[in-house]
């Protein structure tokens, strides 16, 4: 290719290709500038390490994370007699809710917060007369319980004085007066107890209200007050974020179902096992072992070891050791059978995903976090894992029936016969 020349009459230097010639001077010259060093840099004496660099990095993040943690639970302990009640109610709504949305939409002249009332007087109504019930069980064991607990302390005055301990009647009447002195003593501290008490009942009583409130607005405008919570999220990921919040409800519907289950039929066959036994307060016992269902694990623990202590108490060593087996076939009759056919089809989360969260919630708000820690895992568990699914970024939200158990599984939208949320849930 011939090279560009720029011609020039008047003598000047004219640019051939990429040279200067200069007719004067008579030599040719580079055309490009040129440019002046510029004083040296020193050499970098050290480098940060890459593995140096990365750790920083790392523990900088994990700081930042530990503190948005640990001022999240300050906030929540700080609130916890108000958090706890709307996390009870919003536990209770998703077991009522579907009933009052299918009592509406089937009885088609009856408007919605007329279901709403009925379902919540007759969750009461069930719930009230089931405290009944174990009241009036308790009562009525309670003076076989208390001859069974006089004889016992009987026999132990008799082992005490003929046992390896070989107290004397003198020596026995010394401990037994130490005792009733301490407690004539610490009668200032049980003052105190029992005043506290009694500020925790009330308290309990303002919670429970403050529940049930919310409980009435959360089944009657649940879809108001949900659309009201999206209208807070970024309008590009918002459809995102309702496919989540629908699939982590509905996977406390099912959850909540299925530990109910779970628990009635545990606290049912642990009853009949107590009462063939004789052990006296079967009733309040199988109570106990119901709500003990609630707490996975810790839960079982302590209403086994109270059951256990009532029948050695009331029977003997014998009828101790026949309860202690009769758990331990509930809860083997709970985990291999019962929990794999109902909470299976709820939720999947590691045994380690389970204690953890009760220790925590132990730790923080005492026996309400115990209770209420394992339902906001399984909620948090399924909504991180379906904004994490990419399948979900092209699914229509309408089409995520929240009240229903199935929706918080990705194939249920492979099934044609989809149902449509309900415009109020």
């Amino acid at each position: 290719m011939t090279p560009v020349t720029a011609q020039s009459g008047t003598g000047a230097p004219e640019v051939v290709g990429d040279r200067l010639t200069d007719p004067a001077a008579g030599r040719a010259t580079s055309a490009r500038p040129t440019v002046e060093p510029g004083p040296s840099r020193p050499k970098q004496r050290w480098t940060i390490p890459h593995g140096l660099d990365v750790a920083a990095g790392l523990a900088w993040r994990v700081v930042l994370i530990a503190a948005a943690i640990a001022t999240l639970i300050f906030v929540a302990s700080t609130l916890s007699v108000v958090l706890i009640p709307v996390v009870i109610a919003l536990i209770l709504a998703s077991l009522l809710a579907p009933e009052a949305h299918l009592m509406s939409s089937k009885v088609r002249w009856l408007p919605h917060a007329v279901a709403t009332a009925i379902v919540i007087i007759a969750g009461l109504a069930v719930v009230g007369g089931v405290f009944t019930g174990v009241v009036y069980a308790f009562i009525s064991g309670l003076p076989q319980l208390t001859s069974a607990f006089t004889g016992s302390l009987a026999e132990i005055q008799n082992w005490v004085r003929t046992g390896p301990l070989g107290l004397n009647n003198q020596q026995f009447a010394q401990i037994g007066d130490q005792i009733l002195g301490s407690i004539q003593s610490s009668q200032a501290a049980i003052a105190t107890s029992a005043l506290g008490a009694v500020g925790t009942v009330g308290e309990l009583l303002t919670e429970g209200l403050l529940a049930l409130f919310t409980l009435i607005f959360l089944i009657h405008d649940g879809g108001a007050i949900w659309r009201f919570l999206l209208g807070g999220v970024p309008r590009a990921v918002r459809d995102r974020a309702d496919v989540a919040g629908r699939r982590a409800f509905a996977s406390l519907v099912g959850y909540t179902r299925a530990i109910i289950v779970v628990a009635f039929i545990d606290a049912v066959t642990a009853g009949i096992g107590l009462w063939l036994i004789g052990v006296p307060l079967a009733v309040p016992l199988a109570a106990l072992i119901f709500f003990g269902a609630f707490i996975p694990t810790l839960g079982a623990v302590i209403s086994g070891a109270v059951a256990a202590l009532v029948a050695l108490v009331s029977g003997g060593l014998t009828d101790a050791l026949l309860v202690v087996l009769l758990l331990l076939a509930v809860q083997n009759l709970e985990g291999y059978i019962l929990q794999p056919l109902f909470l299976g089809k709820s939720i999947k989360l590691h045994p380690l995903a389970v204690v953890l969260p009760i220790a925590c919630g132990l730790v923080v708000a005492g026996i309400a976090g115990a209770l209420l820690a394992v339902p906001l895992v399984t909620v948090l568990d399924n909504g991180v894992r379906s904004l994490m699914r990419k399948s979900d970024a092209t699914v229509d939200p309408a089409t995520v029936n929240a009240l229903d158990p199935r929706s918080a599984r990705p194939e249920y939208h492979d099934d044609p016969a989809v149902d449509v949320v309900p415009e109020a849930a």
